[in-house]
């Protein structure tokens, strides 16, 4: 084809050409997809956050701390808030 490279160098040369042709039909097709907005399906399908419980959580969500524990967390707190 061309007298002043090699078979390998026109192959090459080819192979580039083709990539480059799929690489541009590809984004030309992803931008044309991009020109209207399509609805979200999985924002319709997620439901809502659910309320937060009362008082009356399940037992396995609450636990008793001890006396040693709230102290310690009392003072875990003052020293968040003094920085």
């Amino acid at each position: 084809m061309l007298p002043s490279i090699s078979l390998a160098q026109e192959i090459g040369l080819a192979v580039l050409l083709v990539a480059a042709l799929v690489w541009f039909t590809g984004l030309r097709h992803t931008r044309e997809d991009s020109r209207f907005p399509h609805p979200d399906p999985a924002a319709e399908a997620l439901p809502t956050i659910p309320a937060q419980r009362g008082l009356a959580a399940h037992p396995m969500e609450s636990v008793e701390l001890t006396e040693a524990e709230k102290q310690a967390f009392a003072g875990l707190i003052r020293t968040i808030s003094l920085t």
